[in-house]
This record gives structure tokens, C-alpha cells and sequence, in this order.
């Protein structure tokens, strides 16, 4: 069956990555469904809000369930076989990795949360809208630091950088993402609180 998939890319992967595709068209869906009213910069930012608690909810959700009941390893189904494809890139995903594990109790409970009250703040133009991108982008951020800070200190030893799919698709792409637009939603929040203040004060001279 593998000789369906792309050279080098195994036919888990190409399905992995296409349930990933299918996550992504949710998001624009729905955002689409939800965002029709606001700017064109907020309907980007809810498309990845979107897009990100559908993550955490479909994928990181039933990683920790999978991991609290044994390990990624001795599970079976669809997103086991997902989790054991994107375990050849970081092999403590497959066995439980209590830091691993207990990062991704705080992302699929908190940041799920943060997100979906992101996404009303937004559409219902909150006064806390701000409090609570800055939040969540912080928290995103900790989690990625969290998650590969104690294995660079290490050495690295359980990371497999050998193919490009691991390393450049399974690695820096999707961890990457959850640096990047946190990052952006920040500097986001930077202005959009200037913004405020001078719409306050317009008299004071800006930082």
C-alpha cells in the first residue's frame, strides 16, 4: 500500500498528513460560519483559533487519554496510528513520557478553554479579548519550550532528524507553527493595547 504515497513518505504519513488537511478545512469552515462580521486580520486570527482547538481536542485530546490508560505504543485505532507515525520523529510520545504527557493534560484542558473564550471575546468584541490572546499565546509558548528544552539539555537522544519528513515536516513545521503565531498574536496584542491606551490618554506621549 505503500507505494500509493510519494517516495519517502509512507502511507500512514500521507494519511496523517491528510487528516491534518481535514482539521485545517474545519477551521476555515467555521470560520467562515462564525467570523463573517469581522476584519479581515480577525478572521485570520480565528482561523487559527479555530484550527487550534480542533487540535488540541482531536489530536492531543485522545494522546492523553491513549497515555493515561497505557501508552501510544500498545494502543491501536486511526489516532494511535497517527501518534505512532509522528513518534518516529520523537519517540516519547510513544511511551508516556511523564513531561510530554503532563504538558498535554494543561494544553487540551487550558488551552482549549483559552481558546474557545478567545473565540466568543472575538466575535462578541470583549473587553478582555486581549487578556486573554496574551494568555493563551504565552501558554502555547511554555508548552512548545517545555517540550524540547529538557531533551535539547540531553542531548537530543530521543529526537530522529535522519529523514527530512521527520525533521522538517514532523519537527520545525508543526511545532514551528505553534511558535510562529503566538508570536504574531502577541505583537498583535502589543499594538491593539497601545491602541487602546492612546484612545484613553491621547494626549500622553507613546512609548
Amino acid at each position: 500500500m505503500d507505494s500509493l504515497a510519494p517516495p519517502g513518505v509512507s502511507l500512514v504519513s500521507l494519511l496523517s498528513l491528510l487528516a491534518c488537511g481535514f482539521q485545517l478545512l474545519a477551521a476555515v469552515l467555521l470560520t467562515h460560519r462564525y467570523g463573517g462580521r469581522c476584519s479581515s486580520v480577525d478572521r485570520l486570527v480565528l482561523l487559527w483559533l479555530f484550527y487550534d482547538v480542533i487540535v488540541h481536542l482531536t489530536l492531543e485530546g485522545p494522546f492523553v487519554y491513549m497515555s493515561l490508560g497505557g501508552t501510544v505504543e500498545t494502543a491501536e485505532g486511526p489516532l494511535a496510528e497517527l501518534w505512532k507515525e509522528y513518534s518516529k520523529a520523537d519517540s516519547r510520545w510513544l511511551v508516556s513520557d511523564p513531561t510530554i504527557v503532563s504538558i498535554e493534560i494543561l494544553t487540551v484542558v487550558l488551552d482549549s478553554l483559552l481558546g474557545v473564550l478567545l473565540i466568543h471575546a472575538i466575535l462578541q468584541d470583549k473587553y478582555y479579548r486581549h487578556f486573554l490572546q496574551i494568555t493563551l499565546c504565552v501558554c502555547e509558548l511554555y508548552g512548545g519550550w517545555m517540550t524540547f528544552c529538557p531533551d535539547w539539555l540531553s542531548g537530543s537522544p530521543h529526537l530522529n532528524t535522519s529523514s527530512w519528513l521527520y525533521l522538517w515536516v514532523y519537527l520545525v513545521f508543526f511545532n514551528g507553527v505553534w511558535v510562529l503565531v503566538p508570536v504574531l498574536l502577541l505583537v498583535q496584542s502589543w499594538f491593539g493595547l497601545r491602541s487602546l491606551n492612546e484612545l484613553r490618554t491621547p494626549d500622553r506621549k507613546r512609548l
